[in-house]
This record gives structure tokens, sequence and C-alpha cells, in this order.
């Protein structure tokens, strides 16, 4: 008989060399889940990533700071401590940390995140 539920002890830490820290509770990394992914993640003051186009739906709960989301080139996005946000699979996307302090945050993506689908712009 398969265990009804899993206690996350050890997420993956996922290597970084921009300091952001991220840490998967579930997905393919961590547990071999291909249908979801949840990483928990703080991203340091001035940080930043290139736009993406991922294959997954990604929805963020910021639980401290604040986190900078332009989408498609055209709309910008502030999400507060205790706000969230869906970013549909296809949407061009650039996630960010302009601010002067660090943002803790939640990601949920569906299905898995994988290097393979997000499409990351270089």
């Amino acid at each position: 008989m398969s265990k009804k539920y899993i206690k996350q002890t050890q997420p993956f830490i996922v290597p970084t060399d921009d300091g952001k820290s991220i840490k998967e509770h579930f997905g393919l990394a961590s547990t071999d889940e291909s249908k979801y992914s949840v990483a928990h993640m703080v991203a340091p003051p001035q940080w930043g990533e290139p736009y993406q186009t991922p294959q997954f739906d990604e929805i963020t709960f910021v639980i401290k700071g604040r986190k900078k989301i332009i989408i498609d080139d055209t709309e910008e996005i502030v999400l507060n401590a205790g706000e969230s946000i869906l970013i549909k699979s296809g949407c061009r996307v650039q996630y960010s940390n302009p601010f002067d302090e660090p943002v803790e945050y939640l990601a949920f993506c569906v299905p898995a995140f994988s290097p393979s689908t997000v499409h990351r712009e270089e």
C-alpha cells in the first residue's frame, strides 16, 4: 500500500548564481512529481531574471516584501505580501525584485517546473 502523504523535511536546494534561494518541496527535482511543483523562494534586493515563456501555469504567493512582474512587455504588476497571481502557460513574463528588501514567496507550477519547459530568454 502506498503512503497517503509525504511530509517534506529536506526540500531540494536548487543551485543558483544570482543570490536567489530556491527550495523545491515537491516537483521533478525533489519528489519526481511531474503534475505540479511547489517551491519556497527568497530573492535578494535588486534581483531579476530574463523573460521566459513557460509551458506551465504558475501561481506566486508573496509572503514578505514585494515582487515585480512584467507581462508581455505591456503590463507591470507589483505583488505585495499577502497577494497572489496566476500567470497562465504560454504567457511571456519577467520576474524581478527591484526593491531594497528581499522578497519571500511560494511558487506553485502546474505541470511541474522544468528547466526544459520554462523557456528563459538569453
